[in-house]
């Protein structure tokens, strides 16, 4: 079956960076340092280091454990950037979504469109729901956001909602439908989900023919809704300047590394039995004794974290070469990352990003307002 995808002839992708605000990062995984500690020094200093170096957008994620507010660190660092996308993560039920409207609406507006995001379904801290309550929730919260920033008033009556509220003050900037909506999840209610509301359907690293069937499928159900949406995928990378390099380094990584710390790290988080997650695992217990389950990508670093959990290992034109067949299947968005980050995200963007004819998702998707000025946020400004 054919991808359809809103941007398949755009000649380009949306190459994002991560900003670890869940306390993900490290020089060696396992062995948490306090020099890579998640505080506001050290993940703005990523986040303003990726909007120098031309990524176009960059995933602020949501963990209670071991994170930092997602919406708060957004907000703060926002007037900061110049150029960057920020793709904010919200846990869909931690906020009334009214509420949430009238939040993600002023961020929008600090950031002068340039939002994105990312709808999270998992349990709320101390909460135990079934997969399709949690999406239920999801789609409500969706639903109730639309009608906020698109209507004047809100009328809704769900399962989790019953809400009648005039919706001033919340438009956001973007006016035609407000941030583009990320989403990631396997199970059918998800997938149901993304495909009636969402944008960009996210993946996490597996084999090019598993994800091939990820996007039939998606692409078969939004059909059902008459839609189409994007696809990303999240992914680490280790790049250096020959393949035996990069290797020795993704051995290095993970040299600190025991059984039981791997484990305490990979279920902590709320989404740890997620069907998600099962298929990382799968995916590790698949590959050979390097780790690797087809050429240049390397599953041993799922060893010591929960979700994404594989990484692009490689040269610049072995990288690069990935990237390519990743787009040449409807991939349209990328969201990077790499251990410590800042040295990984100088090192992407020295050997690949310039060789990525660079684009900006909301811009393709048509969310900036005819009256606004297209740059920064131009499609193709970096070759």
């Amino acid at each position: 079956m054919s991808i359809n995808v809103r941007s398949r002839n755009i000649d380009g992708a949306e190459v994002s960076w991560f900003a670890p605000i869940c306390n993900g990062d490290d020089e060696f995984l396992g062995a948490h340092s306090m020099a890579h500690k998640s505080n506001w020094a050290n993940t703005s200093e990523i986040l303003l280091t990726a909007d120098k170096l031309g990524y176009r957008n960059i995933l602020c994620p949501s963990s209670y454990q071991v994170g930092q507010d997602t919406m708060t660190f957004a907000s703060a660092v926002a007037p900061l950037t110049k150029n960057i996308n920020l793709l904010a993560a919200i846990r869909c039920g931690e906020v009334h979504p009214p509420m949430l409207a009238r939040a993600i609406a002023t961020l929008d507006h600090i950031l002068q469109g340039r939002l994105t995001i990312n709808i999270i379904s998992s349990n709320l801290p101390g909460t135990e729901l079934s997969s399709a309550d949690r999406y239920q929730r999801s789609r409500e919260v969706i639903e109730i956001l639309k009608q906020a920033w698109t209507q004047e008033h809100i009328d809704f009556k769900g399962q989790f909602y019953n809400i009648q509220l005039a919706t001033d003050p919340v438009k956001p900037y973007q006016q035609n439908g407000g941030p583009l909506l990320y989403f990631g999840g396997y199970s059918p209610p998800g997938v149901d989900l993304c495909a009636e509301h969402c944008d960009v359907y996210l993946m996490w690293p597996e084999t090019e023919e598993k994800i091939q069937g990820l996007m039939s499928n998606m692409s078969a159900q939004a059909a059902t809704y008459g839609r189409t949406v994007d696809f990303g995928l999240r992914v680490h990378v280790i790049v250096r300047e020959t393949e035996d390099e990069a290797k020795a380094f993704a051995k290095k990584l993970m040299t600190k590394v025991d059984a039981d710390a791997g484990k305490e790290i990979r279920e902590r988080a709320l989404d740890a039995k997620s069907y998600g997650v099962s298929r990382q695992t799968d995916m590790r217990n698949s590959a050979d004794n390097d780790g690797f389950v087809e050429p240049h990508l390397w599953t041993g670093i799922g060893r010591a974290r929960s979700g994404c959990g594989a990484a692009l290992v490689g040269t610049p034109d072995q990288i690069l070469s990935k990237i390519r067949r990743y787009m040449d299947m409807g991939i349209r968005s990328f969201i990077f990352s790499g251990y410590p980050h800042l040295d990984e995200c100088r090192l992407f963007a020295k050997y690949v990003l310039p060789e990525i004819n660079t684009i900006s998702m909301p811009l393709v998707q048509g969310r900036i307002p005819e009256s606004e000025p297209e740059t920064p946020l131009g499609l193709g400004i970096r070759k």
